[in-house]
Parts: C-alpha cells; sequence; structure tokens
C-alpha cells in the first residue's frame, strides 16, 4: 500500500532512475524517478534550469542513475542533492525509442510511493540490455513480463488458465485476469495467427528467445494484456512507434514485427 501524501517524509542517499524529466516554470523541472526503497517519486527540483547551467541538470536526464536526497511534504518531493551513479546509456533510434517505452509504461502502471524492489531492478536489467544493443524486441518482451509480475499482474506462461501443461503446437489468447487460454482450431485464422504459439509462451517462461516468426505474437499477446491494465487507454510511445513503422525489423532486415 503506497504512503500517505500527507506524511512528511525524508529520503536520503535513495539509489533511482530518472524516468522523464520536464520543465516547470522558469527555473525548474518536474522530474520522475524509480527508487530501489520507495518506488516511484515526483519530485520537483527547483532552480536547476536557466541561463547558468547548474551541475544537477546533468543528472536529471531520463536513464540516468542518480543517488538523490529530497523532502517529501506532498504529491511532490523537494529535490535538495542529487548525484549520477553511472553514465547513462547513450541511445539513438530504434533503441531510443524502446527506451521511451520502457519509461512510459513504469510511469503509467508503477504507482508512486510504492515500494517496488522487483521492478527497480528489473529496470536495471533492461537498461543495461538497451546499452549492450540487444535484441530489441527480446529485451522489452522479457521486461513486459518483468514488469508484471513485479506490479503482482504477472502470468504463468507454461500452464494454461486451468493449470493445463502449455502445449507448444497451440495457439493462445492471454487473458489479463485468467491466463493463456487455448484457441479452438475453429477460431478464425486471423484470430489465431495473432495469437502466440505455446512454443512462444514456454520460451518466455523459460527465458530464452523464441525463433523470430514468433516474436510478432508474442508482442501483440502481451499488448493486450497491458491495455486491460492501463485501463484501456495506450501509449504515446504505441502511437509515435505505429506512425513510424518502428522496432519492427531485426539486424537481418526481414520483417520481424518484434518490437514495442
Amino acid at each position: 500500500m503506497g504512503r500517505s501524501y500527507n506524511d512528511p517524509m525524508r529520503i536520503t542517499a535513495e539509489p533511482a532512475f530518472v524516468l522523464h524529466a520536464r520543465r516547470w516554470r522558469e527555473t525548474s523541472l518536474l522530474v520522475e524517478v524509480l527508487g530501489a526503497t520507495h518506488g516511484r517519486v515526483g519530485l520537483l527540483a527547483r532552480g536547476v534550469q536557466g541561463a547558468k547551467r547548474h551541475p544537477l541538470r546533468a543528472a536529471l536526464q531520463p536513464l540516468q542513475h542518480i543517488r538523490f536526497d529530497a523532502v517529501q511534504r506532498g504529491e511532490l518531493a523537494q529535490l535538495r542533492a542529487a548525484e549520477a551513479l553511472d553514465a547513462a546509456p547513450v541511445l539513438s533510434g530504434d533503441a531510443m525509442l524502446a527506451a521511451f517505452y520502457v519509461n512510459e509504461l513504469v510511469l503509467r502502471l508503477a504507482p508512486r510511493l510504492d515500494p517496488h524492489p522487483q521492478l527497480y531492478a528489473a529496470y536495471a536489467l533492461v537498461r543495461e540490455r538497451l546499452r549492450a544493443a540487444e535484441p530489441l524486441a527480446w529485451a522489452l518482451r522479457r521486461f513486459e513480463r518483468d514488469l508484471l509480475d513485479a506490479l503482482g499482474f504477472g502470468l504463468s506462461f507454461d500452464v494454461d488458465g486451468d493449470g493445463q501443461a502449455i502445449d507448444p503446437a497451440a495457439r493462445y489468447r492471454l487473458d489479463p485476469e485468467h491466463g493463456p487460454r487455448r484457441l479452438s482450431m475453429d477460431r478464425g485464422q486471423t484470430d489465431r495467427e495473432n495469437a502466440p504459439t505455446g512454443r512462444a509462451l514456454l520460451a518466455l517462461a523459460e527465458d530464452r528467445i523464441p525463433e523470430a516468426g514468433d516474436l510478432a505474437a508474442l508482442r501483440r499477446g502481451l499488448r493486450d494484456v497491458l491495455v486491460h491494465h492501463l485501463g484501456g487507454r495506450g501509449l504515446r510511445s504505441w502511437e509515435l512507434l505505429s506512425d513510424l513503422g518502428r522496432l519492427s525489423r531485426p539486424a537481418s532486415g526481414q520483417p520481424a514485427d518484434g518490437g514495442a
């Protein structure tokens, strides 16, 4: 259960990842971070904008790993100090869009001041996978799985919602509340082709990369689960990626439709 915004709280030397920062008034920033101990925290960083570059400004960029001090007296905590703990990944192109997607997912799904150490660890892992230029589609599917687990929404991918072992040759719909549901053979061809295979679900359960042809349907299946927990309202990053047609090509150049 999250902490009441009315309870004064001092946050000291909290490791965190910066999710988002935007200008507020003339000289300040509103910053969202994912902390190791306190979960997602909204920060007001006063006086860091202006003609003279403030030393804190560089530490408050998205993806930056920081340690910060703050005092929480309302919905936003007042930032007192922050320092970078490492160099943030330098990303461009598809990897940068993937990072935007990861950050938006956390912002939309993780409540403020609700500790989720498992989510913090999952974020740290996907950040390093993006830095290392690992296959984007697979990195994102693993993060989506881990995020759902960390927030208490996780599904089993080795058994269906009725407790039956997943059949690698079957197709499944991912029911957000029930778990995988096996599709009957009389379902329309489009429905079946858009649903993940049991083979893909088992690969996700075992943390091994699925066959290239399975990644696209796995993306669509997990998106249905995410949309449910997002209250039916999609993400800006999905719209952007759809418009640009990005994150759908592996290094070989062959279509895979396996991104965000």
